[in-house]
């Protein structure tokens, strides 16, 4: 229940629940539990309290392994502590793994901080990671730093090693049959009306002071093109398909999503949202976004 709590991004809840464990319930928190509860601060930004509990730990004679050690990290890194993050790892009792190094390098393209980016990734390499995922995040990294120079030596890197980028994309259930979608899709047999309620939502959604959100864009090319690119974005084109298909406006549109939601996309599924009166469901591949009302369930932290 922690654990689910925290998925969706009510941390609050997960806490109350995992402080009301103790000798008067006769169920004492073990180190599962503690995962739990900092996982929670984690998708719910309470930095501050899940570190504590992390802290806390090896007090009440609880030893924290490499899953508390990640969490700790991504919880730091999303705060932006990336120092702090990176003092972790290094103090760990035990040799720390590849995903810790990605989770830092992942905080690192958040925050556009390529001397730790670089660091991590020549560590990455040493452990011996031939992770599309590094590349492409180091890649974009240089690309928000329009170091275009460094971006296609990284693609170069990636030809010479046989590395290739995980495609994106996005699936939706519409009566007992998956409807999969990948960037700028155009084989799905209803590619016309899915285009087009794409254009009514862009026109809708100027109303409401959208402007698209390009810096998501990581290629050199010219605003409008980023603008075009951004609108065909699996998650955008299975919410219009969903959109077009719902006969019970009741029933919640629900997406999946085998990599993390863009900004774009998190922005303008709230939008839409609201403009449609629609609770949207995306599952990507960190955690749940519900959309209602024009808001999301993980309050813009994820």
């Amino acid at each position: 229940m922690i654990m689910a709590f925290a998925m969706h991004g009510d941390g609050d809840k997960a806490l109350q629940l995992f402080h009301q464990m103790g000798p008067s319930v006769r169920m004492e928190p073990d180190e599962v539990s503690y995962l739990a509860a900092i996982c929670a601060c984690n998708h719910a930004g309470l930095v501050d309290e899940g570190y504590k509990l992390f802290t806390s730990m090896q007090s009440l004679g609880l030893t924290p392994n490499v899953k508390h050690y990640g969490s700790v990290v991504d919880l730091l890194g999303r705060a932006g502590r990336l120092q702090q993050a990176y003092y972790v790892i290094d103090s760990m009792p035990m040799l720390p793994d590849m995903v810790l190094w990605q989770t830092l390098l992942g905080a690192c393209k958040t925050y556009k901080n390529v001397d730790m980016a670089e660091m991590v990734t020549r560590k990455l390499v040493e452990m011996g990671s031939t992770s599309d995922g590094n590349f492409v995040l180091l890649s974009n990294i240089y690309a928000a730093h329009e170091r275009w120079a460094d971006v296609g030596r990284i693609r170069d890197v990636m030809k010479s090693k046989d590395v290739r980028k995980t495609p994106g994309f996005s699936y939706i259930e519409e009566k007992g049959v998956i409807h999969k979608f990948y960037n700028a899709d155009k084989a799905h047999k209803h590619c016309k009306q899915i285009h087009g309620k794409l254009e009514e939502i862009r026109f809708k959604m100027k109303e409401f002071g959208y402007a698209a959100e390009t810096s998501f864009v990581l290629h050199d090319i010219g605003d409008e093109e980023k603008e075009n690119a951004l609108y065909q974005h699996s998650e955008k084109l299975a919410v219009a398909f969903g959109l077009i298909c719902a006969e019970d406006e009741a029933r919640p549109i629900q997406v999946i999503k085998n990599l993390r939601i863009c900004g774009d996309c998190h922005v303008v599924i709230k939008l839409i949202s609201k403009m449609y009166n629609r609770e949207i469901i995306v599952r990507d591949r960190v955690r749940f976004h519900r959309f209602k009302d024009g808001t999301c369930s993980c309050r813009d932290y994820w």
